[in-house]
């Protein structure tokens, strides 16, 4: 779809430096792809959150990890 909009340069550049894009189109549809990723995992974490009743604790974690530790590095 062509679309004309008008971004503020200083932006663009910045979206191509961290994208590594090397055109602009490249670093506009890089920061929509990213920020749609980041938006439906945001909404997927919102729904499973909490449902995860018998997940290990900390100190389960912290037990498991001291069990498979050496013991000369404990």
């Amino acid at each position: 779809m062509k679309t004309t909009i008008d971004i503020p340069e200083g932006l663009l550049e910045e979206a191509m430096k961290y994208t590594g894009a090397k055109t602009k189109r490249e670093a506009v549809v890089t920061a929509v792809e990213r920020f749609n990723r980041l938006k439906r995992l945001e909404k997927l974490n919102a729904r499973v959150r909490g449902q995860f009743k018998d997940f290990m604790t900390q100190a389960d974690l912290k037990t498991m990890r001291e069990a498979d530790m050496p013991k000369a590095r404990r």
